[in-house]
């Protein structure tokens, strides 16, 4: 049975339930992580993906690393929480929230005072505000990215999966497109597949398809064709983490789709919560770029793509130059790369 709306991370009693994205679309499972555990090996293994979702799942397990902690006192509590943070910022290198989230928890821990039952309660609690007030946020980024986009009905461009499976629910990327479908001037979006795991024609399609937004999937080579032959109206993204000048790293891929879009004149947005830009990473050449498993290249389920012998060489992110972009789309509004610092440094 498929969800009427998509929540990748749910808090479920006891327990955390993740959509397990590495089975979409053909087969909708959901996971049970009761276990710091296994929530970072959901991490890793990206059953749980996209920077705002990866914040949210390392919330709660945060708390899950928490809860399996036997300890004597605060000093010794707190000893062994650092080192469940550790184990959880081991996961994935490029998605800064991820460690914004941790360190969210790690402050609760810090300065709530009474009893361990009681801290460790705090922590809960406080992943749960993490996980609304990123719902709350997305929905904020999609208003605000539909008033930034061009007027009249439009032909969106998007790569990767940015939307309710990457985050809380709603979405960054495929915010800005539910929030144009909802106000009757989404035409058409097209998805780039986003090899090599396909995220766009697995993931993007997939949540389009559950809500009758209408979707083409092409192929991430045929981008530039599209734009040449006056298809698409505007490009929208996501990020895992942005450089306090406005470089943002995302999906590998889309530093191509810019330059193509700065070629053709057509507007490039790039839709992410605050906690998505770093102030403390001067620019995009900081941004530390995950490199991934080279099975993800050389083969599709079971079939084998290349032949044996050859070398492969898969990193996960691009940059893209903030000069490459229009705007960077966010709860509070949307600000031109040079203006982000001024405008959000002091609410982050």
């Amino acid at each position: 049975m498929l969800p009427n709306q998509v929540y990748p991370v749910v808090w479920n009693h006891d327990r955390v339930l993740l959509i397990d994205q590495n089975r979409l679309p053909s087969e909708y499972t959901l996971v049970e992580i009761s276990r710091c555990d296994d929530m970072a090996h959901a991490i890793k293994t990206m059953i749980v993906r996209g920077a705002p979702a990866i914040g949210v799942a390392a919330a709660y397990g945060m708390y899950l690393g928490a809860r399996e902690i036997e300890a004597t006192n605060r000093d010794q509590f707190l000893a062994k929480l650092e080192r469940v943070a550790e184990q959880l910022r081991s996961t994935r290198p490029t998605a800064v929230n991820l460690f914004w989230a941790i360190e969210q928890m790690l402050k609760t821990a810090r300065h709530t005072i009474g009893s361990l039952d009681h801290l460790k309660q705090a922590l809960l609690d406080a992943a749960q505000r993490i996980q609304q007030a990123d719902l709350e946020t997305c929905r904020s980024i999609g208003d605000h990215g539909l008033a930034a986009l061009p007027p009249g009905k439009l032909r969106l461009l998007t790569h990767c999966n940015a939307g309710a499976l990457a985050t809380a629910g709603y979405g960054t990327a495929l915010g800005v497109v539910r929030s144009t479908w909802n106000a009757g001037r989404l035409e058409r979006l097209y998805a780039d597949e986003t090899r090599p795991r396909l995220q766009g024609a697995r993931l993007t399609a997939w949540e389009c398809a559950q809500e009758g937004i209408p979707v083409t999937v092409i192929t991430d080579s045929m981008a530039a064709h599209c734009m040449q032959r006056g298809m698409i109206d505007a490009v929208v993204v996501g990020a895992d983490r942005i450089a306090a000048n406005g470089d943002a790293a995302n999906k590998i891929g889309t530093y191509s789709v810019a330059l193509i879009a700065k070629a053709h004149n057509i507007p490039f947005f790039v839709a992410a919560p605050v906690s998505t830009i770093d102030f403390n990473i001067a620019s995009g050449k900081d941004i530390p770029i995950e490199e991934r498993d080279a099975s993800e290249v050389y083969q599709v389920g079971e079939t084998m793509l290349c032949p044996p012998g050859v070398e492969y060489y898969n990193p996960a992110f691009d940059v893209t130059p903030a000069e490459l972009i229009t705007a960077i789309v966010t709860e509070f509004g949307a600000f031109p790369p040079e203006r982000i610092q001024a405008e959000l440094s002091p609410i982050s």
